[in-house]
């Protein structure tokens, strides 16, 4: 089982800190081409939902892997679960139906990681 929360937790972070630098880097209109959800919010907004996916997706790997302070891969795992919460909550309010399955699979994935870290797998 630490194998696999390992696996899932690595695929998590690789997507969060990815989206989270894309997020955080790209112009507001070019990210609009792909999501169309980010013309509701304000630049300052978005690049703090980039920084925020970001620093999750770090959080999900770099204390278990370093040992330092490990107990902040489930804290990460959680928040990453709650922006997943909160993204679906977007898609439905803007009536993006299709993109709730990814907000739920990535939810199950971050609620997995952090019930196996704070439970029967903690380090």
């Amino acid at each position: 089982m630490n194998v696999a929360l390992w696996i899932v937790a690595s695929v998590l972070a690789v997507a969060f800190a990815l989206a989270g630098v894309m997020k955080s880097t790209q112009p507001k209109e070019k990210l609009a081409e792909k999501m169309p959800w980010v013309q509701d919010v304000s630049t300052g907004t978005l690049r703090l939902i980039g920084i925020t996916e970001l620093l999750g997706g770090l959080g999900l790997v770099l204390p278990a892997w370093t040992g330092i302070a490990p107990v902040l891969t489930p804290i990460a795992a959680s928040g990453i679960a709650l922006i997943m919460v909160l993204a679906a909550g977007v898609h439905v309010r803007r009536k993006e139906f299709n993109a709730l399955p990814v907000n739920a699979v990535m939810l199950a994935l971050a609620v997995f990681v952090a019930w196996g870290r704070f439970g029967p797998y903690s380090y």
